[in-house]
């Protein structure tokens, strides 16, 4: 009861409180916001006045369809976010950051104002993220925020975790492993551990386990193999498919439509070789396809040749007009 007293006494809590819903949801009814501030409907136009003109742009209606909303506007205001809002803006700003480009400088900058403004009790868990994940240029990945964040909190806290893993051919297992990092690679997110029961550092891919909660028993921390160790062990699963090309045009041009993860060097001034990859072989065909220039095989794998003629036969089949029926 005493909180009820406090907000509608305090004019800036209110406010506050009014910013919040209305960034929650895109549209209000006047009785719902005021039922939710506890205030009457004269007090709830009084304060959608006063968050105009601090610069928030309310737009109000009349009638069946009419109520709130909150408008973009000429410039960006102040944004209130809740505590899972504020982790995800951290693991965003991270990886913008980390990847450098155009985007790095601005976004550790925004993350530096963001972890002025950060509550004492996120600290944990975003301290974690910072340095129990890793990315790869080009990476982007949907996974469950949740499922992130424990695993980085059993990074830092050198807790095991046990979960249920689908591997690529489908085969379930149940997994109790020592997590080292969570690492972003070319869109895909990865737990690497150490798995006692095979004697062996391990990587699994986040979207492919179900974790079981709490965090299991604390260990002593390992001397975990060379970074590019362990990446090379994620790459070698996820580039399993590979092929050499020379293509007709210069290094420049066919460099500047790939990402920079893929290796291209200079043949001649007309010709450069590319070294394509996928995780399947119709992946890695479809990869050279993209190239748009004349290309000659060097090198490949009996798959990737085979993916590369039965696109080129649909592609023919696909391009003859339809026979009239008899």
């Amino acid at each position: 009861m005493g909180w009820r007293i406090h907000l509608v006494d305090n004019p800036s809590a209110r406010l506050l409180r009014l910013l919040v819903l209305l960034q929650a949801r895109s549209r209000w009814s006047g009785r719902e916001l005021a039922g939710r501030l506890e205030v009457s409907v004269r007090t709830l136009r009084y304060d959608i006045d006063k968050l105009r003109q601090l610069g928030y742009p309310v737009l109000s209606g009349t009638g069946a369809a009419g109520g709130y909303e909150l408008q973009p506007g000429p410039v960006l205001p102040p944004l209130l976010l809740d505590d899972d809002e504020a982790v995800a803006m951290a693991i965003g700003l991270q990886l913008a950051a980390g990847a450098g480009g155009d985007l790095g400088e601005p976004a550790s900058t925004a993350l530096a104002k963001l972890h002025q403004l950060l509550p004492r009790r996120l600290y944990g868990r975003i301290t974690a993220l910072r340095r129990y994940t890793a990315s790869v240029p080009h990476g982007s990945s949907i996974v469950e925020l949740a499922v992130v964040t424990f695993l980085t909190s059993a990074c830092r806290c050198h807790q095991r975790v046990r979960f249920v893993y689908t591997s690529r051919d489908g085969a379930i297992s149940r997994r109790d492993v020592e997590p080292y990092r969570v690492l972003q690679l070319d869109g895909r997110w990865y737990l690497v551990a150490f798995d006692p029961q095979r004697d062996d550092w391990r990587s699994f891919r986040l979207d492919r386990l179900q974790v079981s909660k709490p965090a299991g028993a604390r260990f002593s921390p390992r001397t975990p193999p060379e970074p590019a160790a362990l990446l090379d062990s994620i790459d070698a699963a996820f580039r399993r498919h590979r092929a050499t090309v020379v293509v007709a045009a210069a290094a420049e041009i066919v460099a500047s439509r790939l990402p920079t993860s893929v290796p291209v060097e200079t043949v001649d001034p007309g010709h450069c070789r590319v070294f394509a990859t996928g995780d399947t072989a119709y992946s890695a065909a479809m990869n050279l396809l993209l190239l748009d220039q004349e290309f000659v095989v060097e090198n490949t794998s009996p798959a990737v040749r085979a993916a590369l003629q039965t696109i080129s036969q649909r592609a023919a089949q696909a391009g003859t007009p339809p026979q009239p029926p008899a």
